[in-house]
């Protein structure tokens, strides 16, 4: 079975009298989803005794937390002070996410826009190497980073590189961006043979077990030819893609169980809700397992 559910709060989750963090499990309740991504990407700033309620709330209904660290994060940068500071931003990111009691989260590579992608690689996992150091030496190693596929073509982050940042340590999980993939791609990812070449991409390079348990995003987004990622859209703009339904049968066939994090412009709720769907429905024509 896989986990899914919204990245941050659906505009539904005020219209529907909601107002504060401690809420947010009764929500999810309501919109049947067992998943949730708690939002750092402008910094981490949480309040303890909030999150400490989202914790007993998420536990008490079976609701899987992940966190997004800081969008600032660059393990690349050719700024030896930029790179220590991405160290502590993701330290910061699990100290949080252990208070609310997440054990994913998800890290953006950086940019290559002033150098080559070999020498930005080469950059990245120098930086997450010391980052993983120092998350063991502070007792928070059980916290799992997921590198980021990116959408844009001037970032660090195609399948391929964040594949050769996960193979730093069995503990590192993908976070496949299906969404950032097709844009940064032109719009490749469209049927089902091409989620299986993304499945059985990561599991040749990591090995089953990663591929059964990977992390994601998934919404569909406009792209430009000479950008890639552009804006987020929602389930209901169907000019771009991709699409879900293709990916839940290969889902369903390799029988893998990943958390699917929905992050459409406003209605991830209701997309993920639609996501869940989607899967229920695989299972349902292809056997369950």
């Amino acid at each position: 079975m896989i986990r899914v559910g919204p990245a941050g709060n659906s505009e539904s989750f005020t219209a529907m009298g909601y107002k504060s963090t401690p809420q947010i499990p009764e929500y999810l309740e309501k919109m049947g989803l067992n998943a949730y991504e708690y939002q750092c990407g402008r910094g981490v700033r949480i309040n303890r005794e909030s999150v400490l309620k989202l914790k007993a709330g998420c536990e008490a209904r079976d609701i899987q937390l992940s966190l997004h660290a800081p969008y600032y994060i660059s393990l690349s940068s050719t700024e030896e002070d930029k790179r220590l500071n991405s160290i502590r931003y993701i330290m910061e990111s699990a100290q949080a996410a252990d208070l609310m009691g997440a054990r994913r989260i998800v890290v953006h590579s950086g940019s290559c826009a002033k150098i080559s992608r070999e020498e930005a690689l080469a950059l990245a996992k120098g930086t997450l190497q010391m980052a993983l150091a120092a998350l063991d030496e502070a007792h928070l190693g059980h916290i799992i980073v997921c590198p980021e596929v990116m959408g844009k073509f001037n970032q660090l982050g195609t399948l391929q590189e964040v594949m050769e940042l996960c193979k730093l340590d069995e503990r590192l999980l993908p976070c496949i961006d299906f969404g950032h993939l097709n844009a940064r791609t032109l719009g490749s990812v469209r049927g089902a043979e091409d989620y299986e070449h993304i499945l059985l991409t990561v599991k040749n390079e990591l090995g089953e077990q990663r591929m059964k348990r990977f992390h994601s995003h998934f919404s569909q987004i406009e792209y430009t030819e000479n950008g890639g990622e552009k804006r987020h859209l929602t389930f209901a703009d169907t000019a771009y893609g991709p699409f879900f339904a293709p990916l839940a049968e290969m889902l369903v066939k390799y029988d893998c169980h990943p958390t699917v994090i929905c992050e459409s412009a406003g209605t991830q709720a209701e997309d993920a809700a639609t996501m869940r769907d989607l899967y229920l429905q695989a299972v349902e024509r292809m056997g369950t397992h």
